[in-house]
């Protein structure tokens, strides 16, 4: 193998290494996000996780080109049935927190 193979291939490790590190970051705000707001809103997560469902890129406020995220949860607000949320996040930013209509008990 040449040294400019081995460079290579030693960028592509670093950033998908880089990569991975930082989506699991996102997702570890994301799911406190989530369980921040079920607990504002009276209602019980379930699974105690989110996952990450869509991603493609935005640009945020600043023009510049971000990670657009959207992690899906579920919760309960009867402890009968399940109803879907997201969060929604650019870049390391939580844009918005939504849960679908839900029955209050």
């Amino acid at each position: 193998m040449s040294d400019l193979t081995v460079v290579i291939w030693f960028f592509v490790v670093v950033a998908v290494g880089y990569y991975w590190w930082r989506a699991l970051m996102a997702k570890e705000v994301a799911f406190s996000a989530a369980t921040r707001h079920c607990k504002e809103m009276g209602v019980q997560m379930l699974d105690q996780s989110v996952y990450l469902r869509r991603l493609w890129f935005k640009r945020n406020s600043k023009g510049a080109l971000s990670l657009w995220r959207a992690f899906y949860f579920e919760f309960t607000s009867t402890g009968s049935d399940r109803y879907s949320g997201r969060v929604l996040m650019l870049g390391r930013r939580i844009e918005q927190v939504e849960l679908e209509p839900h029955r209050v008990h």
